[in-house]
């Protein structure tokens, strides 16, 4: 089995963007962040990261470069992204997924390196060409997939030499020859999703303010804002942040979690652990107060002789 960090990664960030006007799309901010930031974000530690588009600002050092033509299409972009690679294994991904978590990459590079099934007796299976999601619907998304780098420039020659080269052709043409592991998008999830239009921009900008989405995504901005990594325990924090604002003061329960993520940072300890402990006190601090109202003023005068 293949080594899974032993893989380049390939971010497809140019295009005309017509359905949006010309707008850059990858510079498009959700969430606070731009998309190709957040796409970057779910990949995992590559050897190589190339983005193929025009050179902007990114979050982790990556490898620009331009598809010849420019503007020549998704085959182009990755034939010209590929050039940069050297790794057995490639990522691709368009830089438009503002969904995209990196749970959904590793089970693609998981997919990737599995064997195509039973052969027969004595023999071995082959190796799968990559894998590649498959969305709610059905359809396959070639551009949140991973490939083999070998097959992939193998089929990326066979076109252009059939061809007479890769400018705009459709992705589907690179498919009919590769043997592909399709990994269904999980029901709860929208890694797929991706933002052609502005209508798709706005339902994305809603979606991440949702009840059950905001907090984990404006902790996660904050982290990328802040260039850290640490993970954090919300429910710990937040039930830590309601004891210390009833049982202290409404302010204690910001400057506590402060608190609790410096000492976490510089000491490298366990956000839990330290919570507890914040927690643990602010539960003694409010039962002394407690206590104290309970007794009234005159609770420790000596009884009368």
């Amino acid at each position: 089995m293949n080594d899974l960090t032993d893989h380049d990664a390939i971010v497809l960030a140019g295009g005309a963007a017509r359905r949006l006007g010309g707008a850059d799309k990858p510079a498009l901010s959700v969430g606070g962040r731009p998309l190709l930031d957040r796409v970057l974000a779910a990949c995992p530690p590559a050897a190589t990261t190339v983005v193929v588009g025009p050179a902007r600002p990114a979050t982790r050092a990556v490898v620009h470069t331009l598809e010849d033509p420019p503007g020549g299409g998704p085959l182009a972009a990755l034939d010209a992204g590929l050039r940069h690679t050297t790794a057995p294994t490639v990522l691709v991904l368009s830089a438009d997924l503002p969904f995209l978590t990196a749970a959904t990459v590793r089970s693609l590079l998981a997919a990737a390196t599995r064997t195509a099934g039973a052969a027969g007796p004595g023999e071995l299976s082959a190796p799968r060409d990559g894998a590649m999601l498959r969305d709610a619907s059905g359809r396959d998304q070639p551009l949140v997939a991973v490939y083999r780098a070998e097959p992939l420039r193998r089929e990326l020659a066979r076109l252009r030499a059939a061809h007479g080269g890769l400018a705009g052709l459709p992705l589907r043409a690179l498919l009919a020859e590769l043997l592909l592991e399709r990994v269904p998008d999980a029901p709860s999830s929208t890694a797929s999703f991706d933002c052609d239009t502005w209508e798709d921009i706005s339902a994305a900008r809603a979606r991440i303010r949702e009840h059950g989405n905001v907090l984990d995504e404006w902790i996660t901005a904050v982290k990328a804002e802040l260039g850290i990594e640490l993970d954090v325990d919300t429910a710990a924090l937040l039930d830590l942040a309601r004891d210390a604002a009833h049982g202290v003061a409404r302010p204690a329960a910001p400057l506590t979690t402060f608190l609790i993520g410096y000492a976490a940072g510089r000491q490298d300890r366990d956000v839990k652990e330290l919570a507890d402990r914040a927690t643990a006190l602010a539960h003694r601090w409010a039962a002394e107060a407690e206590g104290a109202s309970d007794a009234g003023p005159d609770a420790e005068a000596k009884p009368a002789e």
